[in-house]
């Protein structure tokens, strides 16, 4: 069992997150829960930060909001100094209920609709990140008739695909995002950008995959685009101020994941950057980064209540919770894996191997496979670690299950962040 952030064992044998016991937690909010440990997304957003900084380098660390969307994450976004990557009007509309600084949010997605680039414009949000030409021409319109001035990024894809650690140097041609970097598509773009009256090219951005455990990938892309960049100057005069490299970065979720510190990718590509930059003879352009999963997947555990069991014999033992694929879609989606523990019998060694279900009417909802627990009793608390990111933000209400509650946990004190969803709620939209 790996302990994460703040997480410890109390002298009653229960597992503790943010100094307060989940089994107190279980006993005040119900399960299923998401509890977030608020010291831990500080200390990552805190180390992000510090590292540009230590380097002297100007930068944006813009939280990626899909991960994990929420009044209160984003307040607490805004608290810690962060700009914040939003990629539908539901999460800038969130932001903006949130108090979040509009001139520090981005404006991410690869098919923006006319109403949420109105929104964007309107409300004076910090930069877009247009994707295609449909959407530079829509901003173009919608800029001319409010004559209203957008700071605007180009997504290109730089022909560099990352997933854990493995990266692909060709083939990211074939993406529903972004300009394309080889065939000319980007210059184009950047042609069409520059010629806007009122849109305001900063620069370019990239986004290369997702959890990735290297930084391989960020280099190349890096040095990629800095080089279209230098012959961009030769040919047109123009030097972007802002490189955005986007997210991706890798956390631990099982034993067999070996991320490194948030603060070596960093390192790693600003050193890229200014290598390519002074090689090539250009100013050193802002770096922003858009981390999501690094800053909140691993400080997020949802805690459930074991129900039945049953015994398959010489196969497995199935173990179900009152969750499943409504509040975590990862595992039946992508083959996510998790640990856990069982939350009141912290302390003790792990007994059997087992397989923990889900409640839904689909044979497809399971959490877990074969993992090793102490033994679970009906009413026990089971808590799955690292279900910060992409587990709230991802739930539904298949076979008409309400959401979970949110719980944020610092310093021996709990606050709920969102409540739980009620039946009512559940028909509140049926006519």
């Amino acid at each position: 069992m790996h302990l994460h952030g703040t997480s410890e064992i109390n002298k009653s044998g229960q597992l503790t997150i943010g100094g307060v016991s989940t089994i107190d937690l279980v006993n005040q909010y119900g399960t299923p829960l998401y509890v977030y440990d608020v010291a831990l997304i500080r200390e990552r957003a805190r180390g992000f930060k510090q590292t540009f900084q230590d380097l002297g380098v100007k930068s944006e660390v813009a939280y990626a909001s899909k991960a994990f969307s929420s009044i209160a994450i984003f307040r607490l976004m805004k608290e810690e100094g962060l700009s914040l990557d939003v990629v539908s009007g539901g999460e800038l509309y969130t932001a903006l209920k949130a108090g979040f600084p509009s001139e520090r949010i981005h404006f991410n997605g690869n098919n923006k609709s006319l109403e949420e680039l109105n929104m964007a414009v309107r409300n004076k949000i910090g930069c877009v990140v247009v994707d295609n030409f449909h959407e530079l021409q829509l901003l173009n319109e919608i800029t001319c008739e409010m004559k209203q001035k957008i700071n605007v990024l180009l997504r290109v894809t730089p022909g560099i695909e990352a997933h854990t650690h493995d990266y692909i140097l060709t083939g990211q041609e074939d993406s529903k995002f972004g300009f394309d970097l080889q065939n000319g598509q980007a210059e184009d773009a950047m042609k069409q950008a520059l010629k806007a009256e009122y849109i305001e090219l900063l620069g370019l951005h990239c986004h290369i995959g997702s959890q990735i455990f290297e930084t391989t990938g960020f280099i190349l892309a890096a040095k990629k685009i800095i080089g279209k960049v230098a012959a961009w100057k030769s040919s047109y005069g123009f030097l972007p101020k802002v490189i955005n490299l986007g997210g991706g970065f890798g956390i631990r979720y099982t034993r067999e994941d070996d991320p490194i510190p948030p603060s070596q990718y960093v390192k790693e590509m600003i050193q890229a950057v200014r290598e390519e930059t002074e090689k090539l003879g250009l100013d050193m352009p802002e770096i922003w980064i858009e981390p999501g999963r690094s800053l909140v997947g691993d400080a997020g555990t949802t805690l459930y209540t074991v129900g039945s069991s049953k015994e398959v014999p010489g196969t497995r033992k199935y173990v179900a919770v009152d969750g499943g694929m409504n509040d975590n879609i990862r595992p039946a989606l992508y083959g996510a894996k998790y640990e856990a523990v069982i939350a009141n019998k912290a302390d003790e060694l792990p007994k059997e191997k087992v397989s923990v279900a889900g409640k839904c009417c689909e044979s497809g909802d399971m959490l877990m496979w074969d993992v090793l627990l102490q033994s679970a009793d009906p009413g026990d608390t089971l808590a799955m670690f690292c279900t910060g990111a992409y587990g709230y933000s991802m739930a539904n209400n298949y076979n008409r299950i309400p959401r979970p509650p949110v719980v944020f946990v610092e310093n021996g004190q709990s606050t709920l962040a969102v409540r739980r969803e009620t039946y009512e709620d559940l028909i509140s939209l049926d006519q």
